[in-house]
């Protein structure tokens, strides 16, 4: 798979994952799940996201073509 689709998987993964991160944050917020410190767009967020875009990454460039 050329390097170009696997840089589009691995973006549209995290900018998923930084959507999916803040509405699970705002969710635990209003719930008082989670500490008042834990912000939107923090650092757990964007780590999270690139890890899971890091995990996409390997994952696609892995992959055999048929």
């Amino acid at each position: 798979m050329p390097d170009f689709v696997a840089a589009l998987i691995t973006a549209a993964a995290f900018c998923a994952a930084v959507i999916v991160t803040n509405a699970l944050t705002r969710w635990a917020l209003q719930m008082h799940l989670a500490p008042a410190d834990l912000a939107e767009n923090g650092f757990l967020q964007y780590g999270v996201s690139l890890a899971f875009a890091a995990s996409a990454w390997r994952r696609v460039l892995a992959r055999r073509p048929i």
